[in-house]
């Protein structure tokens, strides 16, 4: 069944939604997009079904695809570049984070030319996002950064491999079709990756310290979408468990506008300085994260544990039902499985330290409690 709802956001929602865009972008008057996508999206057989579906209605497209795996600068250099020399009237973000993260940057970057990272909502940027920018279409493949309905993009520096974050309501999208149909090939890993990453999101939203009791409610219900949709969506797919995690994964987006935390923040330096899926990268620390915010918010977990419809209402209950979810879509527990090394552990602590999301975890985290987070979880 296909609906649609509002938050704020226009969302046109189930199986083959994704038919309804060439005629979306008729009634439009845009007839000049740009895809951005990733190269490995760009290959697959669906993606091409949907250039060709918008060519037979004469619709000119041109594909924007050179970008990496964890975004930097110079892909939203290059692609708007591509956008400059081929007189395009809008933008369509296609896949996972990446794709959609280096879209959104570049519908920023269409009209506000200085330096990207001016606009660095971290320095206070946002308040130069004055101008127009270009109508923006999402389609997401991926049910895990929800960032179809984000208003932000976190994009590396190429050099530092720091992350900034561009962010304005103006980069929300017009419209997104999220067509759980087109997250049915997933290979297992990347579904199990990017669904621990949509958990992630909704549970450090959760516990955030900033109060917005909506995004608490949002939260709670992605995180029992997710307990009863991800092991199923990665080991013995169907519509249904596909679609509830493509729900969740849109809910940990609009829940964690309230904030992140340690998690995110232990994740990150992986992807800049390893190059780690950043869903792998949430999956394998989450246990270890979620065990240093227990104490003193025992009731928070409580509420977590009803939620997962665990037997006991405790943080460590919460703990091992993590460590036991990796295992069963196969998601290893240690980062010495995923390439990490003790010769790793001091400059991740640094970069972990300089992160923006932990400032909003519930308590504190330290240099020296990132170190001893990535030697437990070693």
């Amino acid at each position: 069944m296909a609906f649609q709802y509002n938050f704020p956001t226009t969302i046109r929602f189930g199986a083959g939604v994704i038919s309804e865009l060439p005629a979306y972008l008729q009634k439009n008057g845009l007839s000049r997009p740009m895809i951005v996508t990733d190269p490995t999206i760009a290959g697959l057989s669906f993606f091409k079904s949907i250039v060709n579906d918008l060519q037979a209605h004469h619709i000119s497209v041109e594909v924007f695809s050179d970008i990496h795996k964890n975004p930097v600068k110079s892909d939203v250099y290059k692609g708007t570049d591509l956008w400059d020399h081929t007189q395009r009237d809008s933008i369509i973000g296609i896949g996972g984070g990446a794709a959609l993260d280096v879209a959104r940057a570049i519908v920023l970057r269409v009209n506000h030319r200085e330096d990207l990272f001016k606009y660095d909502d971290l320095i206070g940027g946002d308040i130069y996002v004055t101008n127009d920018v270009p109508h923006f279409i999402t389609v997401p493949t991926t049910a895990g950064t929800g960032s179809e309905v984000g208003r932000s993009a976190i994009i590396a520096d190429d050099e530092t491999h720091q992350k900034k974050i561009l962010f304005s309501p103006k980069l929300m999208a017009k419209i997104v079709f999220a067509d759980p149909a087109l997250t049915m090939d997933l290979p297992p890993f990347i579904t199990a990756a990017t669904g621990m990453d949509a958990l992630t999101h909704n549970m450090e939203a959760f516990l955030a310290k900033n109060p917005h009791p909506l995004c608490d409610g949002i939260a709670l219900e992605g995180i029992y979408l997710i307990k009863n949709s991800l092991e199923k969506a990665t080991n013995k797919p169907d519509i249904e468990s596909r679609s509830n995690m493509l729900m969740a994964s849109m809910m940990g987006a609009i829940a964690f506008q309230k904030g992140l935390g340690v998690v995110h923040s232990l994740a990150h330096p992986l992807s800049s300085l390893l190059d780690t899926h950043h869903g792998l990268a949430n999956a394998v620390n989450i246990p270890y994260g979620m065990q240093f915010n227990i104490a003193g918010f025992e009731e928070k977990f409580r509420r977590i544990a009803r939620t997962l419809e665990l037997k006991e209402e405790t943080g460590e209950a919460v703990v091992q039902y993590l460590f036991d979810l990796n295992s069963k879509i196969n998601i290893p527990h240690h980062l010495r499985d995923i390439g990490v090394t003790d010769a790793h552990v001091e400059t991740l602590a640094d970069l972990a330290l300089a992160d923006f999301a932990h400032p909003n975890n519930p308590k504190p985290v330290t240099r020296e409690d990132f170190k001893q987070l990535y030697l437990n979880a070693l």
